[in-house]
Order: structure tokens, then C-alpha cells, then sequence
């Protein structure tokens, strides 16, 4: 079994920053991405952005430019900076861990943007 659960989130201004984080445990003897997804109401869960082991990213277009991806290797944490944040970020904020096409999510954690 792997457990993933994520941590961080909350209220944010139009403008301002937020950082997420998300611990992967249990079951995990191989190599595997980490990333972020999100799911607004009415909407499709989206990518954020992932990371390989190796430290190769992937961001999707809403993030690019305004997020950054990173990941701890040895404690199975993975991390991700939000800053120009905007209203339509806010959603439901999902931790994602793919082992070889295998995909295992967090709880997911409420990002709002307002005034």
C-alpha cells in the first residue's frame, strides 16, 4: 500500500504565494513521479506539474511561469510554489504518485484565491 497525503493550502490573495506539500509513504521500492493535479467545481481534474526522480518537470499551462516543482528523493516529498496566485487557482489540489502507470492521490487539499 502507499499512502499520500498532502499538506498546506488555504486562503490566498490575487498576487500572493502559497506553498503545498505532500508525503509519499509505504510500498515504495521503485522509481516514481510526483506532481500535482487540480479539480475546480464543474471541471476536469488538470496537471499542475510533475516530477521524475530524476528531476525532470512537466507543468501544465495554467502553471507555468508562476509554479515550481520540486522534490526531496530521500524523505518521498514532493513540493510546489504557487506565487502570482490568481482566482481562477482556486480549487481542490490534488498529490498524485505514478509507480510505472500505477496512480495513487491524496486526500487533496482546498486552494482559494480571493480578496
Amino acid at each position: 500500500q502507499v499512502q499520500v497525503v498532502e499538506s498546506g493550502g488555504g486562503l490566498a490573495q490575487p498576487g500572493g504565494s502559497l506553498m503545498l506539500s505532500c508525503a509519499a509513504s509505504g510500498s515504495i521500492f521503485v522509481d516514481f513521479s510526483m506532481g500535482w493535479y487540480r479539480q475546480s467545481p464543474g471541471n476536469a481534474r488538470e496537471l499542475v506539474a510533475t516530477i521524475t526522480r530524476g528531476g525532470s518537470t512537466n507543468y501544465g499551462d495554467s502553471a507555468k511561469g508562476r509554479f515550481t516543482i520540486s522534490r526531496d528523493n530521500a524523505n518521498n516529498l514532493v513540493y510546489l510554489r504557487m506565487n502570482s496566485l490568481k482566482p481562477e487557482d482556486t480549487a481542490v489540489y490534488y498529490c498524485n504518485v505514478d509507480i510505472g502507470g500505477r496512480n495513487y492521490w491524496g486526500q487533496g487539499t482546498q486552494v482559494t484565491v480571493s480578496s
